[in-house]
């Protein structure tokens, strides 16, 4: 039972991406969508799970979470529509996982004995190569893609996630207190970005906005998943499975939203994501 508690974040984060696209919307609807219904349940969840007190720490640490996530999420899924989910997903998971583990071996060193340096080393050397190698495109670019800009914007908005992920740890987060400050600033700091741009204004609580709020209940169910997760299995297990999303989204890319790939591109896509995912279960192991 507690396996298939895990691999609810997979199925939740790897579909959320899915169906945001199947939706359609403006990249900032998709967005929109998402934090109004993370918010909703964070909301439902604080009546049956009550929070601590209101210190601090957890009202910066959330603001702070709130504001890298809202700009992550905005770039990955703008990043969506330059170079497609198959190509988006294995390279943002790679730099989430490559950053994370860095700050956590270097600065809560979580890396104490030498076997865990040389794996863990190994790891990020196996995702960098598996990142190489889901990037190669054999010059035949589909029309309106833009990779260059693609991966800057999937770089900044890994930058984004890597914050969500670790500022919860550097402020000492329990997991349920944060989800209510955390989702209500993902929801101000969002309304702020996109109400910031004239032309996407008017389109904020459109009905692709609306309709996006179930690409929200996949995040929301994902999040709260993780939390159940890391109770029963621990991070190690809960973390190594919940990066299992990436492999949702790279084959739900293919299949469900038909993304075109040629024989050559999809075997050097197919490889590079087996790459980060050995990568992330060495992460894993390493975290026991």
């Amino acid at each position: 039972m507690g396996y298939l508690i895990a691999l609810i974040p997979a199925l939740g984060w790897g579909f959320q991406s899915i169906v945001m696209q199947k939706i359609g919307g403006k990249f900032t609807n998709k967005v929109m969508g998402m934090v109004l219904s993370t918010f909703v349940f964070s909301i439902i969840v604080a009546i049956f799970k009550h929070p601590a007190h209101f210190t601090s720490d957890l009202i910066i640490g959330s603001v702070l979470c709130g504001i890298f996530w809202s700009v992550g999420q905005l770039l990955q899924v703008k990043s969506f529509d330059l170079v497609g989910v198959t190509a988006a997903m294995p390279i943002s998971t790679g730099e989430q996982l490559f950053g994370t583990t860095l700050i956590g071996a270097l600065y809560f060193q979580e890396w104490k004995s030498t076997w865990q340096f040389v794996l863990g080393i190994a790891a990020l050397v196996v995702i960098i190569f598996g990142i190489t190698l889901t990037t190669y495109s054999d010059g035949k670019v589909s029309a309106g893609s833009n990779i260059k800009l693609g991966l800057i914007l999937l770089t900044i908005s890994s930058i984004g996630f890597i914050g969500y992920a670790v500022i919860p740890r550097i402020y000492n987060l329990n997991g349920w207190d944060v989800l209510v400050p955390q989702a209500a600033s993902m929801l101000i700091t969002t309304m702020l970005i996109v109400g910031s741009q004239k032309n996407n204004r008017s389109d904020m609580f459109n009905g692709k906005t609306w309709q996006n709020m179930l690409t929200g209940v996949f995040f929301a169910i994902a999040n709260i998943a993780i939390l159940f997760s890391n109770e029963i299995n621990g991070v190690a297990v809960g973390f190594t499975f919940s990066q299992l999303n990436v492999i949702v989204a790279t084959l739900g890319g293919l299949w469900i939203l038909h993304e075109h790939k040629t024989g050559k591109e999809l075997k050097f896509t197919l490889s590079g994501l087996a790459l980060v995912v050995v990568g992330a279960v060495m992460i894993g192991i390493t975290k026991q």
